[in-house]
């Protein structure tokens, strides 16, 4: 567990896999191959912790990265010794985030953001907009256009919100809002995104690339 003081109020966790060849975005294998799914995978995981870094410069949060596959030598070796990192464990997507989000709130965060890294168009300024939802609001949802999210945020463990949920499918989205109203809780919107799943999905990628070096002259 994180300890008290390594942790801000607002907090944010990344979802990420180490990119073992054959074993991560097997669905882009078709068109990557193995290796090249691997290295996708890399390569989407680094823009996300850039981006979370951008935020940093402006904003006092703390974060961490949530892994499966590889080990925590492994992680540091690619990504550096100096991030946080904690294995996302057994279960499914649901019970994986829900222990993510106790350890935060049992460490002392008051809001706490679940990402993953495949969505090219999460950026600082998104990442912000989700923390001032919370301000007002007990739930944040990044409605990812297939139908999921690519970002959860809370103010406080709701553990119903993850169970008896389809994951990885369409449904995710709609299921979780189900329950939130059920629940009377208030909920706020970020602006949809795409993801990066399928080989259809890769011109978002190629394009997320081109803007950020057109950005980078």
């Amino acid at each position: 567990m994180l300890k008290s003081s390594d942790i801000a109020q607002q907090h944010l966790i990344i979802f990420t896999r180490y990119p073992e060849a054959g074993k991560t975005k097997t669905r882009l294998i078709p068109a990557l191959g193995s290796v090249g799914a691997a290295n996708l995978q890399r390569q989407m995981t680094e823009h996300t912790i850039f981006q979370v870094q951008e935020l940093q410069k402006t904003r006092a949060i703390s974060w961490e990265v949530r892994f499966a596959g590889g080990n925590s030598q492994l992680m540091q070796d690619w990504l550096g010794s100096d991030l946080v990192y904690h294995t996302q464990g057994e279960g499914d997507l649901g019970a994986r985030m829900v222990r993510s989000l106790a350890c935060a709130f049992q460490s002392g965060a008051e809001q706490v953001i679940i990402i993953g890294i495949d969505c090219p168009g999460i950026n600082a300024q998104i990442l912000t907009q989700a923390f001032e939802v919370l301000k007002t609001c007990d739930l944040t949802l990044g409605p990812a256009i297939d139908g999921g999210y690519y970002l959860i945020g809370l103010c406080r463990l709701i553990p119903e919100l993850f169970v008896n949920i389809d994951w990885g499918t369409s449904q995710v989205l709609q299921q979780s809002v189900d329950i939130a109203e059920q629940m009377k809780m208030s909920l706020g919107y970020l602006p949809p995104l795409a993801d990066v799943d399928i080989p259809e999905d890769l011109p978002i990628w190629e394009q997320s690339l081109q803007y950020k070096s057109g950005n980078m002259r």
